[in-house]
């Protein structure tokens, strides 16, 4: 059918769900395929809307799950077509095994992940939860701390999920609620340009395609599963050079500029924190404010969450005294996983920092300007001393006992 064009203004006000469902629409997929859970609802509803009204060529496929979700994009992608669909907590947790399914078999799926905390006790609200659950999957990830990131990750998954040196499935992530369902100026390419920019489809290995007959989903046992991982973690981690390519091509067309890790006065500072998501940008309103006490304090969030930019993290951080690594996530037992990656990232330099674990905001807990202050403050106490003022991993913004785990090794100056 020929599909209805929508007018778009230079600049719309949106939630993080509508910049996802516009970036699907303009994308031109061919088949969504969703099941919904609050807080990513509105990107298949919106999406879904556009469709009803003659905006959309493509098909939207409302399954009875989230695990079905995912098994038809990963059946419409072999069969050679451009698919997405979105979902959150425990909608991602049911998905989980379709996951590695769509990134073994190599099929170009991009997910909107509205992260969201998973239960038990059940929660609506935002937390890492359902992020951390796809570390392991052999996805690409990527972190939007706002609707107009949100809008612009997006689009861009399409173009790096279907490079061909790429060929594997992109998550696209916002914060539930606090960028999902939070309005905000939106500058978005128009129609033509975004569709441009993603590109036409290109298939490879199409079920669909009877002149090159292929199979999916085959057995390998030990002969030679270890080599097709292998070969799929070489993918994975040369998809940072793609990365970084339509990072620039998206500058050139935009004017906005996206990193590996995106940093904020760390030029020099004297400490850091380490966060995903919105906390990156509360945390600038606090290092502004900290100025006027003398406090030197910057702020790194990776941008891209997997592949993880190991170096790129390390060199962020060099010369800085003391770290908290902020996990949005109940560590279930261990430290926290974005103290794993960094303190992975500094383990092997030679001037080692001070670092620290910080659990907050769980289950959509505000972190405040006021209490990413009280943090620098003790990061900067810390750096002067030259050890941790507490033990290693600390639960703050948590009413009652202090609860805190991991006995330091201070070392003193």
């Amino acid at each position: 059918m020929n599909k209805k064009v929508m007018e778009l203004k230079t600049v719309e006000v949106w939630d993080g769900n509508m910049a996802n469902s516009q970036a699907l629409r303009q994308a031109d997929v061919d088949v969504v395929a969703a099941y919904p859970i609050t807080p990513s609802t509105a990107t298949v509803e919106n999406y879904a809307m556009f469709h009803a009204n003659g905006y959309i060529d493509g098909e939207v496929m409302m399954t009875e799950s989230e695990h079905a979700a995912m098994s038809a994009c990963v059946g419409a992608g072999a069969a050679g077509g451009r698919v997405a669909t979105a979902t959150s907590s425990q909608g991602l947790a049911l998905m989980i095994e379709v996951l590695y399914q769509a990134s073994g078999m190599r099929i170009p799926v991009v997910l909107c992940l509205v992260n969201r905390a998973l239960a038990a006790p059940l929660n609506v609200n935002g937390d890492h939860s359902d992020l951390y659950l796809t570390r392991d999957s052999g996805w690409i990830s990527l972190d939007a701390f706002n609707p107009q990131q949100a809008y612009d990750m997006t689009l861009m998954s399409f173009k790096i999920s279907e490079h061909p040196d790429v060929r594997l499935p992109v998550i696209s992530n916002q914060d539930g609620f606090m960028t999902s369902h939070t309005a905000q100026n939106v500058t978005p390419l128009p129609d033509e340009v975004a569709s441009k920019f993603v590109g036409d489809y290109l298939q490879v290995n199409a079920l669909l395609n009877f002149d090159k007959p292929v199979t999916h989903g085959v057995q390998t046992e030990q002969d030679w599963h270890f080599e097709h991982k292998a070969k799929q973690h070489a993918a994975l981690m040369g998809s940072k050079k793609v990365i970084l390519d339509v990072f620039k091509e998206f500058k050139e067309l935009t004017g906005r500029e996206y990193k590996l890790v995106e940093t904020y006065n760390m030029k020099n500072a004297d400490i850091a924190i380490v966060c995903l998501g919105t906390t990156y940008e509360t945390a600038m309103l606090a290092i502004e404010q900290l100025k006027a006490e003398g406090i030197n304090a910057g702020v790194v969030a990776p941008r891209v969450f997997r592949p993880f930019p190991l170096e790129e993290m390390a060199e962020a951080l060099q010369g800085v005294k003391a770290i908290a690594c902020m996990d949005r996530s109940a560590p279930g037992g261990t430290v926290g996983t974005l103290f794993n990656e960094i303190s992975g990232a500094l383990i092997n330099k030679p001037n080692r920092p001070l670092v620290s674990n910080l659990i907050y905001g769980l289950g959509g807990r505000d972190m405040t300007v006021a209490l990413l202050k009280d943090i620098y403050r003790t990061l900067d106490k810390e750096a002067k001393e030259g050890k941790l003022s507490g033990k290693i991993q600390r639960f703050v913004g948590v009413r009652g006992p202090e609860l805190a785990f991991y006995n330091a090794q201070g070392v003193e100056k």
